[in-house]
């Protein structure tokens, strides 16, 4: 048990930390191409419309209760005179473990192709599918499955490296590393982005990015815009209230979630820039996708014909690293605070156990994704009962249901049971001035539900993974 309740020990460590738990591989393999399927300039600018209204009055609101509360997700809302709304902390915890156990899987994939880059790139450029392929465990020129060693020995690589880190406590290790871990990200970020704009027919690419074509402007864009914001914040997964709780109460909450905010959004829209002109350089427009296949497989295409691609694509996989260590570093913290506040365990073996866990559950995921017929069972309004594959089932428990549910309920305690003058009050502790308090309260009362309201149904009901 810890005697004394982490603190973080800057400004700086914090802003960083929080950005860096928001900053995920969504940001640079899904971001940009929504974007791109959105009519690209009118996408960048109803995103910048919507992370203002919708993402900084979520944040602002789970990081108020983290602080007031000084205590993990679970316990958060009892300590706040509250415990009927504990079922939202357990939603959340239970969230983040799930999402931890694949992501940090899909984090060892990365480690793969970073070194990958670094020695064997002219393999990964004959055949980008088969290599995929055959890191999770399938040949598919022979046709045949076999254990996927390779990818599981790279996530337990992964998940050591996180648990060193969370082993550290929250100003040695976690505020540490993102110290180092953002600045090496935005570094990797310009450096990809002078690239990219410097390739022979990115131009059209960056054209692409800048015109504003309104009539590209639907409901599905505005839902797509919609999803992204709420996804990319770590809203409803423990992190906010948890690194909350390490806030003291000098620090002004509005200000450093306006820097994370930016921080975040800034990261998506340099990826963007990055990635759409340099597939339309090389790949042409129609090479344009997002998710991890994109990621994997796709882009290889695009290293090939640049002039030092593997370079580039080195360093395009050692910004994906950066992102999902930081991403998961915030998603297992949230899991260790609460076992080791609630049942006084020390910090260190619950670590180490928790990642063990997470590491084991995760072989299932990356074991199903090629190799083995694992399955799980899930249900939506649009295709009934279905038995989808076991790592498909995970993400839809968490991004359609779990996620969703978490945050609306932190938006329904803030806006109606807590209430918003409570939050204001924690938020403008030590004279701290907020002058959006009429704002805020309307926002997390009424916008920000109904929108989170309004992706879980279309989830629901469409059968669409909209994160």
């Amino acid at each position: 048990m810890e005697d004394k309740r982490a603190q973080w020990g800057s400004k700086l460590g914090f802003v960083l930390a929080a950005a860096g738990s928001a900053v995920g591989l969504g940001n640079i393999w899904k971001f940009p191409g929504k974007a791109f399927e959105g009519g690209g300039g009118a996408f960048l600018l109803l995103y910048l419309i919507i992370v203002p209204l919708v993402g900084m009055p979520a944040m602002l609101s789970e990081l108020s209760i983290g602080r007031a509360s000084q205590s993990n997700v679970v316990d958060a809302f009892g300590k706040l005179g509250h415990r009927g709304y504990t079922w939202v902390g357990w939603v959340s915890w239970l969230s983040a473990f799930i999402i931890t156990s694949y992501y940090s899987h899909v984090g060892g994939w990365v480690l793969r192709y970073a070194v990958a880059y670094a020695t064997q790139s002219q393999t990964v450029y004959a055949d980008p599918l088969g290599y995929f392929y055959r890191m999770l465990g399938y040949d598919p020129v022979a046709e045949s499955t076999s254990f996927p060693l390779v990818a599981i020995v790279f996530a337990a690589v992964f998940i050591a490296v996180c648990a060193l880190i969370i082993i550290r406590g929250v100003e040695g290790g976690i505020e540490r590393f993102n110290k180092i871990g953002m600045p090496a990200l935005f570094v990797l970020l310009l450096i990809l982005l002078v690239r990219a704009v410097t390739l022979p027919g990115s131009a059209e690419g960056l054209r692409y990015l800048f015109s504003l074509d309104l009539s590209k402007l639907s409901f599905q864009t505005l839902l797509t815009a919609l999803s992204q914001a709420f996804y990319s914040l770590s809203l409803g997964m423990s992190i906010m209230v948890t690194y909350g709780s390490y806030l003291p109460s000098s620090e002004d909450m509005p200000k450093n979630t306006l820097l994370v905010c930016v921080m975040d959004t800034l990261v998506a829209m340099i990826a963007g820039f990055i990635i759409i002109p340099a597939v339309f350089a090389t790949l042409g427009p129609e090479g344009v996708g997002k998710g991890g296949g994109f990621a994997f497989v796709s882009l290889a295409g695009v290293f090939q014909q640049m002039p030092g691609g593997a370079v580039f694509g080195l360093l395009f996989y050692l910004l994906l690293l950066f992102a999902a260590l930081t991403s998961t570093i915030s998603l297992i913290e949230g899991i260790v605070v609460f076992l080791t506040e609630r049942y006084h365990w020390k910090r260190t073996p619950t670590t180490v156990c928790v990642c063990a866990i997470l590491f084991l559950i995760g072989c299932l995921y990356t074991c199903s994704q090629a190799a083995y017929p694992i399955h799980g069972v899930w249900f939506d309004f649009a295709n009934g009962l279905s038995f989808p594959a076991f790592g498909d089932a995970m993400e839809f428990l968490t991004d359609r249901v779990m996620i969703p549910i978490a945050a609306l309920g932190s938006c329904i305690f803030v806006g109606w049971t807590w209430k918003p003058s409570a939050a204001i009050d924690e938020i403008q502790r030590d004279g701290i001035r907020f002058r959006l308090t009429k704002t805020f309260s309307f926002l997390i009362r009424f916008l920000v539900p109904a929108v989170i309201l309004v992706i879980f149904a279309v989830s629901m009901f469409t059968g669409t993974t909209l994160s």
